[in-house]
Order: C-alpha cells, then structure tokens, then sequence
C-alpha cells in the first residue's frame, strides 16, 4: 500500500509529514518521546490506563481455551507495559514484546533486569514490524496490542499478520482509545484531548507533534463497530467490544 488513495482513517494522519512513510515516523515519534512515556501516560488518564489494560487482559484471559503453556504476543509493546502485565496474570506464559521503536524497546529490557529469573527467561522484546511479523503460522494463543493499531501503515494488513500468528482458538485483544459519544463527555474529551494534553506533551517530551497527533489519529481510526467490522474483514470471528469510562478507550476481543 503505497499510493495515498488507498489509505483510509488514521493511517492517512502522519505524525510529522505527508513525504514519508507511516511507520518511519511512528518509530521516530516513539523513539522522541520515550523518556517521558511512562509518565505522559500515567498523566494523561489520572491512572486509568491500568484499570483498562486490566479489564481487557482478564477479559482476554477468560476467553482462552487453556490457561497454563500460553504463548503470547505483545504487539507495539512500548515499554512492555502490557507485556509485564501479561507476566502477571499468566506467571507460566512465554511473553514476547515487539514495537517499531528501539528507544521505547530499551525502557522495557532495562524494566526487565530488574524483575526475577523467571521473567527473565519467560519475557522477551524484539524490534519488528507489525505489518510482517517474524513469526510462523499460529505460533502464538494470544496476542495482544494497547494503543497501537491507529499507528499501523495498514491496519487491514496488520490485523491479517496478527491472524496469521494466531493458533486456531486463540484470542486477539486490541485496547485502544475511543472518541466519547454523549454531548457534554465528547465536548470535554475534545477540550482535553485537542488542547490540554498537547500542551502538557510538548512541555514534557519536548516534541510539539506527537501530543497533537494523538487525538487527530483517534478520531480518523474506526471505532467500537466500524473496528469490529474491520477485524472481521481480517478473517477473525466472534468479534466483541466494551467501551470504558464514557467511551475514553474502547477494547475488543476475537477469535
């Protein structure tokens, strides 16, 4: 997909430009506001952002045919939030993390060598690209991706990659940020989100783009149905969704 008709929703929202690849300027993004990404996050949701990483992993988690010899794929790991998470619930899980971004690929080791033997051996990061992944048919019995798939080149091609890896029975959960839907919510969310937090970003990250790109690129990605009827395109069934706190973040669940 190279031809900018073909691009549809956020993959046509660049982060800095229209004369370069997608993915090249999502991996220089993240590699410009990786010092701060922890905290930006933390920030930016008042803490909210574990109570919703929690509600889709348990729900994911439920959905799995096994509990135990679980293979999982953490895609556009960042800084292994999710991955770690992962660890957590799933202490016997063979965990690996890929993103786009050496510099966010670095917080997550150096998270790492501070945790014990065991998720050491059980929790890997990677650099690799989400529209190819390095990986054989069905390796994986879950996989999982917060807060990525609107930065994807191709989110169809991505979303077909992902399938790809899956075992058969296993369980795809995609956490991602929604645009509310009530009056008075939407009208606050658009305060916050369009002024607020590029403010607060680019004071604490020091780059005056990636902040602003955040809610340009949420609301041209699909949401709750229009993401579901795209996930089903991929190939995936039994395709759900739960929206959270007055519809700020979005997760979806499929087979």
């Amino acid at each position: 997909m190279t031809e900018e008709t073909e691009k549809t929703g956020a993959e046509k929202v660049n982060p800095y430009d229209n004369c370069r690849d997608k993915s090249e300027q999502v991996e220089e993004m993240f590699d410009s506001i990786a010092p701060a990404y922890d905290f930006m996050n933390t920030a930016m949701t008042f803490g909210l952002h574990r109570r919703w990483r929690d509600k889709a992993l348990k729900a994911a988690i439920a959905a799995l045919p096994l509990k135990s010899g679980v293979r999982a794929l953490d895609v556009a790991t960042g800084t292994g939030d999710v991955a770690f998470r992962l660890h957590g619930l799933l202490p016997d899980a063979q965990v690996t993390g890929i993103d786009l971004s050496a510099g966010m690929l670095d917080i997550a080791r150096k998270k790492l060598e501070s945790m014990t033997e065991d998720a050491k051996r059980l929790l890997a990061f990677g650099k690799a690209d989400c529209l190819a992944l390095p990986f054989h048919d069905g390796e994986f019995n879950l996989i999982t991706v917060a807060y990525g798939v609107r930065n994807f080149e191709n989110l169809l091609q991505g979303l077909k990659e992902m399938k790809r890896v899956l075992a058969p029975g296993g369980v795809l959960c995609v956490i991602e940020l929604s645009c509310p839907q009530g009056k008075l919510t939407g009208l606050g969310y658009k305060i916050y989100t369009r002024h607020l937090i590029p403010t607060i970003g680019k004071m604490l990250s020091g780059d005056s783009r990636a902040y602003t790109y955040l809610p340009e690129s949420i609301a041209a990605a699909p949401q709750r149905e229009a993401m579901a009827e795209k996930m089903q395109q991929a190939g995936f069934s039994s395709v759900t969704w739960k929206s959270l706190t007055f519809g700020a973040v979005t997760f979806y669940l499929a087979r």
